[in-house]
């Protein structure tokens, strides 16, 4: 085992008794787009998860954090220095 997840073999071959070539109508890919627009997985640490344990509170504390880093005023005194 492995990080929790034990490696599993995977069997590629589609079965005989399924034949899709007499399906009719079927489209591949057909809600793709829509899913990849409408999906956005982030995996959390366990730490930070149980900090955090709702996509909510998720969103809650990053637009919190976003409004502070819009608030912050640049240090002068560092951007001098980082321009030397």
């Amino acid at each position: 085992m492995n990080g929790g997840f034990m490696k599993m073999e995977i069997n590629d071959e589609i079965r005989p008794e399924y034949d899709f070539s007499n399906m009719k109508g079927g489209v591949r890919g057909k809600y793709v787009d829509r899913y990849q627009a409408d999906t956005n997985i982030v995996l959390l640490e366990p730490d930070v998860a149980q900090a955090f344990p709702t996509s909510d509170s998720v969103n809650e504390a990053l637009r919190l954090l976003m409004q502070i880093a819009q608030r912050q005023k640049p240090n002068s005194r560092l951007e001098q220095t980082s321009q030397m």
